[in-house]
């Protein structure tokens, strides 16, 4: 006989299946082609299109854009079970995610564990709602695997801090609306306990970016300036020279959100886990009188490399649970590495099928496909700096997780 719990859990299924068949516009249903495509919100934030729009406000309404916070902020306050079963139907379906926010996969979740009531309700609320889009002020030219080593420097006026300084390697800086931000308030102490968390509004005067080029032909990233920019004082997270404590946690959300580019191939994770290798394989190279791809050699690097996505989607699963319960585990770290790792293999595998298509700049003898793919395939090298890089990662995972001596 089923338990009530297993009952309950069985009809929520169902009923989140209807709503999702009912409510999730054709078009949201499949994977997007660009970032261009995704919803960030934001002062200045667009739809790319009218069933985007429908999509974000009907799962708003639902409370259903982070369901695991709690209502009053602004969450749906879905059970950790709950919340892996609407994931799952929604990947069933290939819903893509209504909304993209720094402020979700990061902030949030540091927010949760370390700020202040009243910060929780003001800021919170204002991330689901899509009102505030977020951008990481973390490294600096000199302080990028060793951030400890930041320099930018926030001075204690009473009501504000007066912060002057650079970072490097902001995210969508200039898109953003507000920076969650390290910055050193005390240079007497240590490296580590002299650093405070502040939150900073972009539009804040003295505050101003410069987009970086990068050899893909697309800038995600940018220096961010401030010279003289004003923080209040209530928008410090975590207490004065707790910051490291508080970007120690976020960082571990950063890494587990960078995996998951090890399951969707860096694109929005709506579909499942599938990495599409087989049909680029069938294009490029043929197929048998099977209809397998004919180099038995890349049929196998391909049917082992989605075994691993599979498993890999396992284990991530397992770690994001954990982490919203307030476990935070070094395993983000694992995770993160083999997710960018994993995804930088995904992109040399679809380069070895597509032979010469796959090393297109430019020119009428590539398709759009092609080019894409290109510059996606170079974007993943970054993937694997970005949140640490991966000699970082392994020399936490073999600290924390593998228990091994400094030295």
């Amino acid at each position: 006989m089923e338990t009530k719990v297993n009952v309950d859990l069985t009809s929520f299924r169902m009923e989140t299946r209807k709503w999702l068949e009912d409510n999730c516009p054709l078009s949201m249903r499949e994977p997007t082609k660009d970032p261009s495509q995704l919803y960030w919100g934001g002062r200045n934030g667009e739809f790319s299109s009218n069933d985007q729009k429908i999509w974000f406000d009907r799962m708003l309404e639902k409370k259903w854009i982070v369901p695991y916070w709690e209502a009053k902020y602004g969450g749906g306050g879905l059970s950790s079970e709950e919340n892996n079963i609407l994931n799952q139907e929604m990947g069933r379906l290939g819903c893509r995610k209504p909304h993209y926010n720094f402020g979700i996969s990061m902030l949030g979740p540091a927010m949760l564990k370390f700020a202040t009531e009243e910060q929780k309700l003001h800021y919170l609320p204002e991330i689901v709602e899509g009102k505030i889009r977020w951008c990481q002020g973390y490294s600096e030219p000199n302080a990028g695997s060793d951030l400890a080593n930041l320099q930018t420097k926030a001075e204690d006026k009473g009501d504000h801090f007066l912060v002057t300084g650079s970072k490097v390697w902001t995210s969508y800086a200039e898109k953003a609306d507000w920076i969650f931000c390290l910055v050193r308030t005390d240079s007497s102490s240590s490296k580590h306990t002299g650093i405070s968390f502040l939150l900073i509004d972009m539009a804040s005067e003295g505050v101003s970016t410069r987009p970086i080029k990068l050899i893909s032909g697309k800038s995600p990233f940018c220096e961010t300036f401030f010279d003289d920019a004003k923080a209040p004082t209530k928008d410090l997270v975590g207490g004065l020279n707790k910051g490291w404590t508080v970007a120690k946690r976020l960082l571990e959300h950063e890494r587990t959100m960078i995996s998951a580019m090890g399951l969707s191939g860096g694109g929005d994770g709506s579909k499942k886990t599938k990495s599409g290798l087989a049909e680029i394989g069938k294009k490029y190279v043929g197929v048998d009188s099977d209809q397998k791809i004919s180099d038995k050699a890349l049929r196998r690097k391909v049917a082992m490399h989605d075994l691993n996505s599979r498993a890999f989607g396992l284990t991530m699963q397992r770690v994001g649970e954990e982490t919203k319960v307030g476990a935070p585990s070094p395993a983000a770290a694992m995770g993160k590495y083999y997710g960018t790792e994993h995804n930088k293999l995904r992109y040399e595998l679809m380069l070895e099928a597509m032979g010469t298509q796959g090393v297109g700049w430019d020119g009428e003898g590539f398709s759009m496909e092609e080019l894409a793919i290109t510059r996606d395939w170079l974007r993943t090298k970054a993937n694997s700096i970005e949140g640490g890089t991966s000699e970082v990662q392994l020399n936490v995972i073999s600290k924390r997780v593998l228990g091994l001596p400094d030295k």
